[in-house]
């Protein structure tokens, strides 16, 4: 008797990377760059995101899509720092997979907007593995995690568009080597761009604002 095997996650991301690229597809359309930002809890996603909004909401029509289990903090924050913001409660996933992104930009309407983040669940594993249907990924490693998260965690540097080094401003309290952790970065995705920042005294945040103008202006062409 031959008994069928079915894989249930091949085919649970094969869905997902369909309605993903259907989603690009209409993101491109409408010129909404959709910025996927990833990391472990505590890396300062929310204070960097705050950041970015002062630097670049006179320019752009911005809004943020925060993911968490449970509570709206986070988009009560980014709300008070200029930009619209939606909850995006996960009902206990890890991640975002692109069906639960699109609900949000449905909700949101996304042609509205010029740049949209999804500030995805604190987590280096799950959020990795789904394609949201976002322009480009971004991840933050904060010094306090250490330079070897790279190698411990090296999908989430290879789906990356960009990695953001955060808290620079503690590294002399740490055993976190910078030029390690861009050799450790390198190994896992070479080419990657890797921008240091302190998102607490606003150090860096200047080239990644250049970053995000660079990414959307291509988006749009």
């Amino acid at each position: 008797m031959s008994i069928k095997t079915v894989d249930l996650k091949a085919n649970i991301l094969d869905d997902n990377n369909v309605l993903a690229e259907n989603t690009r597809k209409k993101l491109k359309a409408e010129k909404t760059f959709l910025l996927n930002l990833m990391s472990a809890p505590g890396s300062g996603k929310t204070t960097t995101l705050t950041r970015l909004i002062e630097k670049l909401k006179d320019e752009m029509k911005i809004g943020v899509m925060e993911a968490d289990i449970d509570s709206d903090v986070d988009a009560i924050r980014i709300s008070a720092a200029g930009a619209k913001s939606i909850q995006l409660h996960t009902g206990g996933m890890c991640h975002l997979d692109a069906d639960m992104t699109t609900q949000g930009l449905d909700s949101f309407n996304s042609k509205d907007f010029d740049l949209i983040v999804l500030e995805n669940v604190g987590n280096l594993v799950c959020p990795a593995e789904f394609d949201t249907g976002a322009s480009k990924n971004a991840m933050i490693l904060s010094v306090p995690e250490g330079d070897d998260k790279p190698l411990k965690y090296p999908l989430m540097f290879q789906v990356a568009d960009v990695v953001i080094i955060n808290k620079t401003d503690v590294a002399p309290y740490f055993d976190f080597d910078m030029e390690r952790a861009r050799k450790n970065i390198e190994m896992r995705h070479p080419g990657i761009d890797v921008i240091p920042v302190c998102a607490k005294t606003g150090e860096g945040i200047d080239i990644l604002a250049d970053w995000i103008r660079k990414n959307v202006s291509e988006w749009n062409k």
